[in-house]
């Protein structure tokens, strides 16, 4: 068997980390994963690992960074598949909102009602490492990656749905600025599943203010910032008119 690089040492004895992290979840935190036990779980020798990190801090440092950057499906998977039908059937924004903030409810959820979800656990384990990115220069920059790819990916997604529902940005705010206030939002209400807190929901009646049925109070913030955030295009049209 051909010997391996330090490349392939490295990724190897993180993967098996990763797989550790994930099964314990987020409250071990990547200081009680040990690289004595990772080591043993692939069978390799302290050598091999020492050859690639000076000490175990140098290999937690390394472990948060690649933790940060796990993902196994694309920002918006979970979101699109949860309004693809209500798109197929032209149905209207708000019940696009709905769903979509139910998913997002349900999927942080999982971290504690599917112990098997590896999707839920990544991504809530890797908000966790987020919070406390200020630690290590590395790990900020890793964040601030994420971060990005995120928010790049739900404005594409975002603008699509504000351009098939006729709306525009208040002006002077964007899209990206509309995507920095909800990724903030849903990150928060992410944070409060880790915690173990039950998301508000509520059963709205006919003649309320709020479209009846079933409704997160993501969902109803969300319709809040829509709200706030963006106009019909029709009253664009209007207030150039009269201008």
């Amino acid at each position: 068997m051909p010997r391996r690089s330090a490349d392939e040492t490295r990724t190897l004895i993180l993967e098996a980390a990763i797989h550790l992290l994930l099964e314990r979840g987020v409250t071990a935190g990547v200081q009680h994963v040990r690289l004595q036990e990772v080591l043993r779980s692939v069978g390799l020798t302290t050598g091999a690992a020492y050859r690639i990190w000076a000490d175990q801090d140098d290999f937690h440092r390394d472990l948060a960074v690649a933790m940060v950057g796990v993902r196994f499906a694309p920002p918006v998977t979970s979101a699109m598949i949860a309004i693809q039908d209500i798109l197929a059937a032209n149905g209207p924004l708000v019940e696009v909102v709905r769903a979509a903030a139910l998913d997002q409810v349900t999927y942080s959820s999982k971290f504690h009602l599917e112990p098997e979800s590896r999707d839920s656990h990544a991504f809530i384990t890797a908000l966790a490492l987020r919070t406390a990115a200020g630690a290590w220069p590395e790990l900020r920059a890793a964040s601030a990656v994420r971060h990005r790819e995120s928010i790049d990916a739900f404005a594409a997604l975002y603008g699509a749905l504000l351009q098939r529902y006729e709306r525009r940005m208040r002006e002077p705010m964007t899209i990206v600025d509309f995507t920095e206030a909800m990724a903030a939002l849903g990150e928060g209400f992410a944070i409060r599943a880790a915690e173990g807190l039950n998301h508000p929901m509520y059963d709205v009646p006919d003649g309320a203010d709020i479209p009846s049925g079933e409704w997160t109070l993501f969902g109803i913030s969300i319709l809040g910032m829509i709200e706030g955030f963006t106009v019909p295009l029709e009253d664009s049209t209007r207030e150039t008119s009269r201008t």
